[in-house]
């Protein structure tokens, strides 16, 4: 069997890649029909509903658990692992981001002060982290692409 072969056949690998392809597609998709415009960045950024690293890392954990048993060490290291990256979004990183936020007005308040621009060259990234709801959005999604998965391969 060849390398690539491999790849595809691992359910584990592959159903993480679906959760976060669909977590970014739904997360596109909702920021336009709230925004009323299509901003494709959504397809790759961070932050916003369903956080897509909530639905990468359950659907990975998941699909571990059905392929090794939800007994076994794989499950336990996944789920782990799927825990701190879920609680990492909602804290570290969705306080980055209000700090960014806070940052960017800071400066944008302090550049029209001033009678010479000192605005930053590229604007923080706000959207990093994650509300407990987008959270729970993304770990649901994960958990049904997993089993959707499992059940069509």
């Amino acid at each position: 069997m060849s390398l690539i072969e491999e790849i595809l056949g691992n359910k584990i690998l592959i159903t993480g890649i679906i959760g976060w392809a669909v977590a970014q597609g739904l997360k596109t998709l909702i920021y336009a029909l709230i925004n009323r415009k299509v901003d494709l960045k959504r397809l790759t950024g961070d932050g916003g509903m369903p956080s897509s690293h909530s639905a990468t890392v359950t659907s990975v954990a998941v699909m571990t658990g059905l392929k090794c048993g939800f007994g076994s060490a794989y499950f336990a290291i996944a789920a782990i692992l799927a825990i701190v990256v879920m609680h990492d979004a909602m804290g570290v990183r969705l306080e980055t981001g209000k700090q960014a936020q806070v940052i960017n007005e800071m400066f944008e308040f302090l550049d029209r002060l001033s009678e010479e621009s000192i605005s930053m060259d590229v604007k923080l990234k706000e959207l990093v982290g994650h509300t407990p709801m987008q959270v729970l959005a993304g770990c649901v999604l994960g958990i049904v692409v997993a089993l959707c998965y499992n059940n069509m391969a």
